[in-house]
């Protein structure tokens, strides 16, 4: 049976992100406009078109997981592990024998274990194959990142992967809200995870021509809906929250953050890598996000888009926002925190919907960093490059992947 009447909050987040390796220290920067994005530490770069990202400093995986343990994890599972860990003690939910079964994982992951794939792909080539790892397999499988929270939380309930490309994260915590209101489980571990900073994952980009060049300036060349975007920057961490029932979480006095009220998903049907030019996807997918919250075009305040800095996606963005929301649209803030983060990837949606979380808690929206130049087919309120306050009731989350994958959250500020 549905229950569609059950409500679901969050109560806890955790995230590793190139700002900062807590959510409280990507928040803070977030809010000052700092950039995570620098010169590539991980590989040499001189051949490479692009030789910037966003990448993870100053991690410790041993702070999570002990030295035998993290031979058997490829990095996203690391970061996914991490930020699971501060979301699950953030939330301050205790699982034990009695509700295992009612709290369940969902994680979206991108590429998975590209790091993994290209290590023991070298172990293979020089060494043979019975030098490769008997937990290569384990190492590199997406839903590994879920598989190995429950494992270290307990939690016995719904559990999956979900592997959407950009979108992936978002995909998580859409369906994880899903499994709650039908009554699948009272608390989920949500969100998404990426690393993928490596020459194969970096190159297959550059061939693509998405990333943004600008070399000489990292700061300043993730610039989501300016004029001169030329391509976004590869990020790399995690962002996972706890959705819980209202009642459950009410029932142990939990400290409550936000509500979700309305998810909405779409395809595009269109092309492999390019959104369609009159933005039908995102449109319908962010109509179907705001029916299913119950809330007015005009009552909605802010939304996070996915904004990546490459030319076609903010254009039709912008485009999608407009048809959806009419007048209604240059009335609304809206900001890409791509603009400091670079892009995650599957673990994209993960972050921005704590950061979207912590802008209706804190009152304050993040900015749009590097912007300068309005592009006239970017025409809206972009919040540029500082932080605003604002009473912030309703909020928007945006995620569109390749294969033409749409997915929004709809957020709002929890009232008893």
């Amino acid at each position: 049976m549905i229950i569609l009447e059950r409500r679901v909050v969050i109560p806890g987040v955790g995230a590793i992100t190139p700002l900062g390796n807590s959510a409280k220290e990507s928040w803070e920067a977030l809010s000052k406009g700092e950039s995570g994005i620098g010169e590539i530490t991980r590989f040499d770069t001189s051949d490479f078109p692009t030789r910037i990202a966003a990448e993870v400093k100053g991690f410790d995986p041993f702070e999570y997981i002990d030295k035998k343990e993290e031979k058997k994890m490829d990095v996203f599972i690391q970061y996914a592990i991490a930020a699971g860990t501060m979301a699950v003690e953030d939330s301050a939910l205790t699982i034990k024998n009695g509700n295992a079964g009612r709290v369940g994982v969902i994680v979206g992951v991108g590429l998975g274990g590209l790091p993994g794939i290209e290590k023991y792909h070298s172990v293979l080539e020089e060494k043979g194959n019975r030098r490769i790892s008997p937990f290569f397999i384990p190492y590199v499988l997406p839903n590994l990142a879920s598989g190995h929270i429950s494992m270290r939380t307990g939690a016995k309930g719904p559990n999956s992967c979900i592997s959407t490309a950009c979108t992936a994260g978002t995909h998580a915590i859409g369906e994880s809200f899903r499994v709650i209101q039908r009554g699948d489980a009272d608390a989920m571990i949500a969100g998404g995870a990426e690393s993928v900073i490596t020459p194969l994952g970096v190159g297959g980009f550059c061939s693509m021509r998405a990333l943004s060049t600008r070399n000489g300036d990292p700061k300043s060349a993730s610039r989501p809906f300016d004029l001169d975007r030329d391509g976004f920057v590869v990020g790399e961490g995690a962002g996972i929250l706890i959705l819980e029932e209202l009642e459950h979480a009410k029932a142990r006095k939990a400290n409550i953050y936000a509500e979700i009220v309305g998810y909405g998903m779409s395809a595009d049907a269109y092309h492999i890598t390019m959104p369609d030019p009159n933005g039908e996807g995102a449109y319908s997918c962010m109509k179907a996000a705001l029916k299913n919250a119950g809330i007015e075009t005009h009552d909605l305040q802010y939304i996070n888009a996915h904004g990546t800095g490459t030319q076609f996606n903010d254009k039709i963005e912008s485009l999608a926002i407009r048809r959806v929301f009419g007048e209604h649209a240059y009335k609304l803030a809206v900001s890409s925190t791509k603009s400091m983060t670079g892009h995650l990837l599957g673990g994209a949606g993960g972050i921005e919907a704590i950061f979207t979380t912590y802008a209706i808690n804190h009152g304050l929206l993040p900015p749009t960093i590097n912007y300068e130049t309005p592009d006239p087919e970017c025409d809206l309120d972009y919040v540029p490059n500082e932080a605003r306050k604002m009473d912030l009731v309703n909020a928007m989350s945006n995620s569109f992947g390749f294969g033409g994958t749409n997915a929004s959250i709809v957020l709002k500020r929890y009232e008893a």
